[in-house]
């Protein structure tokens, strides 16, 4: 069942999407050459108890999981898609990371993730994560009332395929309120004018995952969380979480210059 959110709730979930967009850039910021995957997530964590907020992610176990995430952001680097565990890997020059966090506040969830290449970038990398933030646009861009879900998959789906880029096709974005999960879902890919209409109150958190290589398959890491591409492609993840509103799209997980 979907929850159609009044305004004020809508403002205290820009409030929990703020602390998110804090935390991610803050993370971003700490990012470089010779720093730990764990690093990056104690930063993030630091920005979470610095507000008062709580994280999903920590603790947090899915019917897939095989254990609860262990950090408060998905750290993917390279080959990794999404649910990177955090861990003591070192950034080296050139690594695709992707952080997605997430923060619980006044009883409301945010959820946003971005993509950035360490030091020096290839060419390719930094037209990876271009594409995917283009998706991410063309999606929130569609989300307003009178459309349908599918007018959002259909828009990030045109614009990653465009680039040649493949897309997991059973993992995409959701409904977020009062539990980071929550419906609809929100595909990657779709047909225009399908799913559910979109009404003034529902909260989305829109998310493309780019695979560089054109293939749509991935398998799941020996941590039963990380999912990697099945043929060692880059990949990249971005995400927001959008209030539709009668005034257009409210994007709750801004960042600034991001």
């Amino acid at each position: 069942m979907v929850e159609l959110k009044t305004d004020t709730s809508i403002e205290a979930m820009h409030k929990a999407g703020q602390v998110v967009a804090r935390a991610l850039t803050a993370a971003r910021e700490a990012a470089g050459v010779g720093v730990s995957l764990l690093e990056l997530d104690a930063v993030a964590h630091d920005v979470l108890k610095e507000a008062g907020a709580g994280s999903p992610f920590l603790g947090y176990r899915p019917s897939f999981a095989p254990t609860p995430f262990p950090a408060v952001v998905c750290a993917s680097v390279n080959d990794a898609i999404v649910h990177g565990i955090p861990d003591g890997y070192r950034l080296r020059d050139g690594d695709l990371v992707s952080l997605d966090c997430g923060a619980t506040l006044g009883g409301w969830a945010g959820d946003s993730a971005i993509s950035f290449v360490v030091g020096t970038p290839r060419e390719a990398d930094v037209t990876l994560v271009e594409t995917a933030e283009r998706a991410l646009a063309a999606g929130i861009a569609a989300a307003v009332v009178g459309n349908r879900i599918g007018d959002i998959s259909h828009a990030i789906g045109t614009v990653c395929r465009a680039g040649g880029y493949g897309i997991m096709d059973d993992f995409g974005g959701h409904g977020i309120g009062r539990r980071m999960h929550e419906d609809p879902g929100v595909p990657n890919e779709g047909r225009p004018g399908r799913g559910m209409p979109l009404r003034h109150g529902m909260v989305l958190a829109i998310e493309p995952m780019l695979i560089a290589g054109g293939r749509d398959d991935y398998h799941a890491a020996a941590d039963g969380w990380t999912l990697r591409t099945n043929d060692g492609s880059r990949a990249a993840h971005v995400e927001h979480t959008v209030a539709v509103t009668d005034a257009g799209p409210r994007v709750l997980t801004a960042r600034d210059g991001l």
